[in-house]
């Protein structure tokens, strides 16, 4: 049967595994000549906060756009081509095709059938998304370091660690469902793409809620230190100690000009520090980072599970 599940699906396995070889060509040619770039062109003491090592990132980012652009797709488009062309055609092409009759009338019972194919496969899937999740944490160090997060960025926080893994398995979980539901392979297609996204949103807005947020009170700045940090809310503190969202006749007038909106948005700030307001993040610590990444893959494996279940009692039904 493995042999069998390698000639059917050997299209896909071999797609996919061009696709990881031709972006791990294309994230080691970049970062090793953004390594010399950056080499040649690093000013003393970056990265860091200087206002130079800024300049250099900008560089960078303008360098390599197009690196940029891929990546910043990836964590959405990835799992929705696993779910559409690993597990949406994985039953719906034996029904389309009519083909499942002959499978399920072997030697082989059709609950094993169906066992190899879905271990076999999503373990492929899984191994092909910690094979992505290693190239893109050996990759980003090159460019981001000391610039921004693998943490408080959602894009990048979905393609480092255990999380590339989790999401190619549930969108593969979701496209054999709904393969099985639908019995036809592009609407399969659509309703995987939608529901990765669906999920993805869904899963961004209770995140916040993955562990209790920790509370700092600002003076002089409404910036945290750590960029590293995932921000959740802020308010503004009264000198009462009463939290508001928007200070109301606090005698600090604020000014919205054409090419002067930033400065003026200081002034207001720096006014409001200067009569005992203070500045209340909500956020969550990069030290959660694991804390986050298990808890956001223990619920995608978990609806992983209960799809592929669901699907595998469908089919039986139906064979019943």
């Amino acid at each position: 049967m493995i042999w069998v599940t390698w000639r059917q699906h050997r299209a896909q396995i071999l797609v996919t595994a061009a696709f990881l070889a031709l972006l791990g060509v294309l994230l080691l040619g970049s970062a090793v000549e953004a390594s010399r770039y950056v080499a040649e062109h690093a000013p003393p003491g970056c990265p860091g906060p200087a206002v130079a090592c800024g300049d250099l990132a900008v560089a960078l980012g303008q360098r390599y756009d197009a690196v940029y652009s891929v990546f910043g797709w990836m964590p959405l488009v990835a799992p929705a081509l696993i779910g559409a062309f690993w597990g949406a055609p994985l039953l719906g092409r034996e029904y389309e095709r009519g083909t499942h009759r002959l499978a399920w009338t072997q030697s082989v019972p059709v609950w094993r059938w169906l066992a190899i194919k879905l271990s076999v496969l999503g373990g492929a899937v899984v191994a092909g998304g910690l094979l992505l999740s290693l190239m893109v944490s050996l990759w980003r160090p090159v460019f981001r370091t000391g610039v921004d997060s693998t943490f408080g960025n959602i894009g990048v926080f979905n393609m480092v660690g255990v999380e590339p893994a989790a999401w190619w398995l549930y969108a593969f979980a979701l496209g054999t469902l709904a393969g099985i539901l639908f019995r036809r392979t592009l609407p399969a297609m659509a309703l995987v793409v939608a529901g990765v996204a669906v999920t993805m949103f869904t899963l961004f807005q209770l995140s916040d809620y993955y562990a209790e947020p920790a509370r700092t009170e600002l003076s002089g700045t409404v910036l945290l230190d750590d960029p590293d940090a995932r921000l959740v809310s802020a308010a503004w503190v009264e000198p009462s100690g009463r939290e508001v969202a928007e200070p109301a006749d606090s005698g600090c007038p604020r000014r919205v000009d054409v090419g002067q909106s930033s400065k003026n948005a200081e002034a207001w700030q720096a006014c409001l520090f200067g009569k005992g307001y203070r500045y209340a993040v909500y956020y969550h610590p990069p030290s959660r980072f694991w804390r986050f990444q298990w808890t956001e893959a223990g619920i995608l494996t978990l609806a992983s599970a209960a799809l592929g279940g669901l699907a595998v009692r469908r089919t039986l039904r139906r064979l019943g």
